[in-house]
């Protein structure tokens, strides 16, 4: 693969002029309209040790408007990522609609650099590379271009680049920096590492975001190629925005298969099997309740211990009981291991972003205890039923909420999800409750009374959902709700339970 660009390309300092005018009226040009259209951005700079990467982010940093443009490197990793899921630091960093994103190392730099170093094996790089195939595909289906760079130095080149930056260092010239031991130990494995760069490369190659190989032994040939990609690509997708048509998603064939193109309606649900007639007496409730309490509490501090975190889900319908299940669970923590996120309609900022990305915020590092008060599942469920997200969107998020899942448990992220479950009968008696009571008043709203008018649209919503996404590692607990007493002892032993597992698995 490398060796067909090693051709010695060159570029003239008067060619690289007249090029580089150009390349900078057409970019600016093209960055207004992309932030017309509200396209996000993101260039991944990666490539050979040497082959000059920062040049080029500094480059582009002077050839774009810096008003939307953000630069992020992916060098050293801080404790708090090192604590979090592995795309966790990348998330945090995608930017807003209509912004550029310059990505100096990315998603493909840990496992590239594990594999080579013998650290990761072939199965868990597949692994890695299905991930990347996943995330690139969401991105791209949400409306963000992926711009991959690769930037190539022959064995040969590199040696005498670095060589020459050795003799910078040693007084002759230059700015005085000396070789890394990361650019060193890449020299030492250059075969291994160019190996592994051409399988990461041919696993991700993909029509919605191809990779571009960039010979680099000619720096202005190297600045001018890059430019030009970037340019061509940047200019395609706004003419395709503008004419109407769509992103085609062209997967590698180790991705999943696609959802099916309809989703029958179902007349009976798993909702239908539930019994709601489960109880629970007081005094058995208080015991109950105090026994599971005292249980989950010293399994959050032993997870603490030992750096396993947990993430809590809870959906259900109006009325259901998530509060009051939520109170119960956080009596159980102390208060600085955990914290409750309510999730409410999305904010401006929220929507510039694809719709995981606040979700992915709030993800905890290793040791703690995040609590959903609605979540991620309200692009299948709410956004679904009142149309606020298209057919194909919420379609395919099945999928993408299992893989954002499956992220988090391969961290080793404790994950439950409840969906606290009542009948219309005891949903209309809390609602006319909540109406008569003052201090109660402000739970009931006129959006509960239309949604109650809804009920079966939700219903077969919530039947797709915990079908498609409810998993061994990720499960839904569907829990009676017509008993309060019932479904909070119910939510604090099965936390309890999970939590004991996960810590006898070590």
């Amino acid at each position: 693969m490398f060796e067909a660009i090693e051709l010695g390309h060159k570029v003239s300092k008067e060619e690289f002029a007249v090029a580089e005018v150009e390349l900078r009226t057409r970019l600016l040009a093209v960055q207004r309209e992309l932030r017309a259209a509200k396209v996000p951005v993101v260039i991944l700079v990666n490539g050979v040790e040497g082959a000059g990467k920062s040049e080029v982010t500094n480059r582009l940093s002077k050839w774009l408007d810096t008003r939307g443009l953000v630069t992020h490197t992916f060098w050293s990793e801080t404790d708090e990522e090192r604590e979090s899921p592995g795309h966790w630091r990348f998330w945090k960093r995608l930017p807003e609609r209509g912004q550029i994103a310059v990505f100096f190392g990315s998603w493909y730099t840990y496992p590239i650099v594990e594999r080579a170093l013998g650290r990761m094996d072939d199965h868990v790089f597949l692994r890695a590379m299905n991930r990347i195939n996943d995330l690139e595909r969401l991105l791209t289906l949400d409306g963000t271009l992926i711009i991959k760079l690769w930037f190539h130095l022959s064995k040969a080149d590199q040696e005498k680049r670095l060589g020459r930056l050795a003799q910078h260092h040693n007084g002759k010239k230059g700015d005085g920096r000396k070789p890394t031991p990361w650019e060193k130990a890449f020299t030492k494995h250059y075969d291994v590492f160019a190996e592994v760069s051409e399988s990461a490369i041919r696993a991700t190659d993909s029509g919605a975001s191809p990779w571009h190989l960039i010979e680099s032994k000619n720096r202005r040939f190297r600045d001018v190629t890059a430019g030009r990609v970037i340019l061509a690509a940047c200019e395609a997708r706004v003419a395709e925005t503008w004419t109407g048509e769509t992103v085609h998603d062209a997967t590698p064939t180790i991705q999943l298969n696609e959802e099916p193109s309809a989703i029958p309606v179902p007349q009976r649900t798993i909702l239908d099997t539930v019994d709601l007639g489960r109880q629970l007496e007081d005094d058995e409730y208080r015991a109950q309740l105090k026994k599971y309490q005292r249980r989950l509490g010293a399994a959050v501090w032993e997870a603490w211990s030992k750096g396993i975190a947990s993430v809590v889900v809870f959906e259900g319908w109006d009325a259901g009981g998530k509060g009051g299940a939520i109170r119960r669970v956080t009596a159980s923590m102390d208060a600085r291991l955990y914290r409750v996120v309510p999730i409410a309609a999305p904010t401006q900022e929220e929507l510039a972003h694809h719709y995981l990305w606040r979700f992915w915020k709030h993800v905890p590092r290793d040791g703690y205890v995040r609590i959903f008060d609605r979540s991620w599942y309200g692009r299948v469920l709410v956004e679904r039923v009142e149309g606020y997200a298209k057919p194909a969107e919420w379609r395919r998020a099945y999928r993408e909420l299992t893989h954002f899942e499956r992220q988090l448990t391969e961290h080793n992220v404790v994950v439950t999800k409840f969906w606290l479950h009542l009948s219309q009968e005891e949903q209309l008696r809390r609602f006319e409750e909540r109406q008569q009571t003052a201090w109660k008043l402000h739970k009931i709203t006129e959006e509960d009374w239309r949604n109650r008018d809804k009920w079966p649209a939700y219903a077969s919503a919530v039947g797709d959902m915990v079908a498609r996404t409810s998993t061994a590692d990720a499960p839904w607990v569907i829990v009676p709700g017509d008993d309060k007493r019932f479904a909070r002892v119910e939510v604090v032993k099965t936390l309890a339970k999970r939590m004991e597992a996960a810590l006898a698995k070590g």
